[in-house]
């Protein structure tokens, strides 16, 4: 680990996820108590839990982060749209969108841009378009990012998790592609505190991460050593 990168704390940097289909109303009390405990930008769950932890932070440091067609992004327009607003409704300040790859590839880009936008402006809320880089070329993770950026995403999300982890090639790029323009979360498979670090390095601002505690743990052992 280079002595520059050992000066970084992620915790303000981590959305931590309770994205589990069997997550429990108590489970989510946990993760904001955790959230608040450790210093996270976000605690981001799933829209039928978005209230709830709402109540639970209020006038805390961590804001609350949902998902909107997620995983894959294919749910029609005004099924993603409604559940964005709603979830605005309900308290969240920030979505991870799932954009519609199958647009993408297909080429069909005003749609694809016209859907995303629409989310964008019609809620105002700090939107992360997840592109799922796993899934595309290099040529299409640069097309999907631009869209994005167009369309009014203030993120960049490389990956759900359910299809690939993140890669440090994979931000170098996004940040290459970006030019600073929007932020760049890392998500998928992030389960050590050092990979954490090299994806800030690489270009990362946002680490979306079920294991936030563990990671953070992870440092303070070191610090021990």
């Amino acid at each position: 680990m280079a002595a520059n990168q050992a000066d970084i704390d992620i915790a303000p940097s981590i959305d931590y996820g309770l994205i589990d289909p069997t997550a429990t109303p108590e489970q989510v009390e946990h993760c904001c108590q955790q959230a608040e405990r450790f210093g996270f930008a976000t605690v981001c769950v799933y829209p039928a839990y978005v209230r709830q932890a709402v109540e639970l932070l209020h006038g805390k440091r961590p804001k609350v982060c949902t998902v909107i067609g997620f995983p894959t992004g294919a749910s029609t327009s005004t099924v993603k749209l409604y559940e964005a607003l709603e979830a605005a409704d309900n308290g969240a300040v920030e979505l991870d969108v799932s954009v519609n790859l199958g647009l993408l590839k297909a080429g069909r880009i005003d749609e694809f841009h016209r859907e995303l936008a629409k989310i964008c402006e019609e809620t105002g809320k700090t939107v992360k378009a997840i592109i799922e880089c796993s899934l595309l070329s290099d040529a299409e993770k640069q097309l999907g990012a631009e869209i994005c950026m167009e369309a009014g995403a203030a993120y960049i999300k490389t990956n759900t998790g359910f299809f690939g982890g993140v890669t440090v090639e994979d931000v170098r790029l996004l940040k290459e592609f970006t030019k600073g323009r929007v932020g760049i979360k890392a998500a998928g498979g992030i389960r050590t505190h050092e990979q954490a670090l090299d994806l800030i390095v690489a270009g990362a601002t946002r680490l979306g991460t079920s294991r936030g505690p563990e990671l953070i743990r992870q440092r303070d052992n070191l610090g021990n050593r």
